[in-house]
């Protein structure tokens, strides 16, 4: 008797465990911190998936570490803003700082990290004089201050942003309980406007000590103050309205289970199973800085400030923060697989910027173009869409992408009349960047016109799009600056970068060979078959070398010359496939997810980049990416899950799974595609669409899977 009571007490224990770890929140596996340390740049603070709001601490500016306003290596906060950015090389926003303060003089508070707790949809900071905690709606950010005295005062800043510089600010008091106003800034986004509305629990006085700023009197803090901050693009008034349909209330616990229910949602559209605590904590970190931005830019009711200025009654949700020569890569076509309700949304988007601006977005921010970065990046993800079958209207996107690559700004008017872009005739550099983009872009735009039926765009386009041979010096193997007169830039050295003033873009001539995602085939053909092309391949991931003092901190994340820290490198690895060796990808894209990527705050190799450096994990660890920015073929890499269960929309689900998975085990032996052999080293986005199974056979030797010429992508 005794044995069997000891057996059923073991037994009951532990299937309490076995439950409880069933029922752990993926919002528990998520750590804010990744990434907020090194150069991550990420954002930490209190939002929901998507929200116009992040409303987080924002620290005085250091330098190029702080443009999300936040680093881990700080500990001074000057503020509670309520709008950042996630993972950029630029700093701006910061918009609207909110701090509680015990005297006029007080400008800032000192914390440690210890006095911080951080998770999805809420953040808390509790000091000795007072007990900061945030969380936020869509569009509202909701503050509770608990001081330890009786007396308080809130600190309203509009003055300093995030590297930007104020053109204009109002803040009035329009009842005992509310203020509005807004701030207009000029930065990173030419043109910024942030309307809003304040509201408090209590009746207060706000005065202001100098334009720009406000002190209000919280009266009486012998209980805790809440503060509800709703903003709007377009007015106050939208701001009240967006407060009153978003959070009427008072309940800040509710709101706050509200934002955590959100994330637990948006999470669960990958559920993995695995024995590695480390990994499900990079992993739901991963989906969890995805989902920052874009964000949404528009009131609920769709109203929006548009690209020119004027306000534009939507009947579609409107979005900003379009970080897109970063996420062409691999975030948006993540997006179309496990959001493919959001999509439609994404290409009216930028289909309406295109009608307010004369041509597709390139860095948009807060309803301003940024111009930031080379190449038209909208164009490839606006191709894809079209090409999977997310646009409303291909004819009136492909208008879009055929006008904005006719244009002759940024260095398209050179390409028109050279066939190239020499170096010697623009003088703002990175030509062969700025062409091997125009390429990859107009890849997309040319399979599109084929489908439509516009043969002769289809063919002015492909041509333009293989332009990128010109720029390879078949003799030593490379691509190079080509001057006017057609011949290649005397000087050259592979590895030596000088930001912003050679011919690549954050990058050298080591990486940039590599950037032909569209037409892999044609590249091998360069180099003069497959041999040559894996013998180059190989030495890109073992050559060391010098970049020199004036190379981008963003080139960071090495494997010889190969940078995950940057984005031109992303799609490298999967090249073997193309050339019939998938399995010496098997340990390079192990080493990245296992040695890259850190739960830990310095845990990224470069910017997180909006969403990029966490979707190419995302992505890789379920042994998938699209390397062909237009058309949707994922490739096949190394999974590392033993199970993921993907939700792709319409009620169907993916499911993934990896036999006899183990950190020895990364080469794919086989692969079976619901339920049947299948050899190919890659698979249409529209099987995966329908949902089914896709079930890896795994080993620890490679094997000849994938290496027959048919069976290539």
């Amino acid at each position: 008797m005794r044995k069997l009571f000891v057996f059923s007490a073991i037994f009951a224990s532990t299937c309490m465990v076995s439950i409880a770890a069933m029922a752990q929140r993926l919002t528990s596996f998520v750590d804010p911190y990744i990434g907020s340390g090194g150069h991550g740049h990420v954002f930490v603070g209190a939002n929901v998936p998507f929200g116009m709001v992040q409303l987080g601490p924002t620290e005085k500016s250091r330098g190029w570490d702080w443009t999300s306003g936040y680093h881990y290596s700080d500990s001074i906060i000057v503020g509670f803003a309520h709008l950042h950015l996630s993972g950029t090389g630029c700093g701006d926003l910061g918009d609207l700082a909110l701090l509680p303060v015990n005297n006029v003089q007080q400008r800032d508070i000192h914390f440690k990290h210890n006095q911080e707790t951080v998770a999805p949809g809420y953040y808390r900071l509790k000091t000795s004089d007072v007990d900061v905690e945030l969380t936020s709606t869509k569009r509202v950010g909701m503050h509770r201050y608990t001081f330890s005295g009786k007396n308080g005062l809130l600190r309203i800043d509009l003055n300093e942003g995030i590297g930007d510089e104020l053109t204009a600010a109002d803040l009035r008091q329009v009842d005992d309980c509310t203020l509005e106003g807004y701030r207009k800034s000029r930065g990173w986004a030419p043109r910024q406007e942030v309307y809003f509305t304040i509201t408090f629990n209590a009746p207060v006085r706000l005065w202001e000590p100098r334009p720009g700023e406000g002190i209000v009197d919280l009266k009486d803090t012998s209980r805790p103050v809440l503060v509800k901050v709703a903003l709007s693009p377009v007015s106050s008034e939208k701001a009240r309205q967006n407060m009153m349909a978003e959070l009427p209330g008072w309940d800040f616990d509710q709101v706050r289970r509200d934002a955590d229910a959100a994330w637990e949602r948006e999470l669960s559209r990958v559920n993995i199973e695995t024995s590695n605590a480390q990994d499900k904590k990079i992993f739901y970190t991963s989906m969890y800085h995805l989902m920052v931005a874009p964000s949404e830019f528009c009131d609920v009711d769709r109203q929006y400030r548009g690209s020119d200025g004027r306000v534009y009654d939507g009947d579609f949700t409107n979005y900003t923060t379009l970080s897109l020569w970063d996420t062409y890569r691999a975030f948006h076509p993540l997006m179309t697989l496990i959001y493919p309700e959001l999509q439609a949304d994404y290409a009216e988007t930028f289909i309406k910027i295109f009608e307010q601006q004369g041509r597709l977005p390139i860095w948009h921010l807060w309803g301003s173009e940024t111009d930031c970065m080379v190449g038209s990046s909208a164009v490839p993800v606006l191709a894809d869409l079209a090409l999977k079958g997310f646009v409303r209207n291909p004819e009136q996107a492909f208008n879009a992408m055929k006008v904005s690559q006719l244009q002759d700004v940024r260095s398209l008017g050179l390409l028109k009349q050279y066939g190239y872009i020499p170096y010697d005739k623009e003088p703002a550099n990175e030509t062969v960047a700025k062409a091997l983009e125009y390429c990859l872009d107009e890849d997309g735009l040319a399979r599109l016109a084929k489908k439509l039926g516009h043969e002769d765009d289809y063919r002015y386009f492909f041509d333009r799009s293989r332009s990128y041979k010109k720029y390879f010096d078949r003799d030593i193997q490379f691509m190079r600056a080509l001057g006017s007169n057609g011949q290649f830039r005397p000087e050259f050295d592979p590895i030596k970068v000088i930001h912003r003033a050679d011919d690549y873009t954050e990058g050298n001539a080591w990486q940039y060979t590599w950037l032909v995602p569209h037409d892999v085939h044609g590249l091998i053909s360069l180099f003069g078959g497959e041999k040559q092309f894996i013998k180059k391949l190989d030495e890109f991931f073992v050559t060391e070398g010098d970049m020199g003092p004036e190379a981008s901190p963003d080139i960071s994340g090495f494997i010889g010359q190969y940078a995950h820290g940057n984005e031109p490198s992303h799609h490298i690895i999967y090249l073997y496939n193309y050339a019939g060796q998938p399995w010496k990808a098997a340990p390079k894209l192990r080493y990245v997810m296992r040695k890259l990527y850190h739960a830990e705050p310095d845990g990224l190799c470069g910017n997180e980049d909006v969403g990029q450096m966490s979707a190419w994990y995302i992505l890789s660890s379920l042994g998938l990416y699209q390397v062909e920015p237009s058309g949707g073929r994922f490739i096949m890499g190394t999974p590392l899950f033993a199970k993921a269960q993907v939700n792709v929309g319409n009620g169907k689900t993916l499911q993934i799974t990896a036999r006899n998975l183990s950190d020895k085990n990364i080469y794919v032996q086989g692969v079976r595609l619901n339920g049947k052999k299948y050899t190919k080293t890659y698979v249409d986005f529209d099987v995966l669409r329908q949902g089914g199974t896709l079930e890896f056979l795994m080993g620890p030797r490679p094997s000849k899977w994938g290496t027959a010429v048919a069976d290539r992508p």
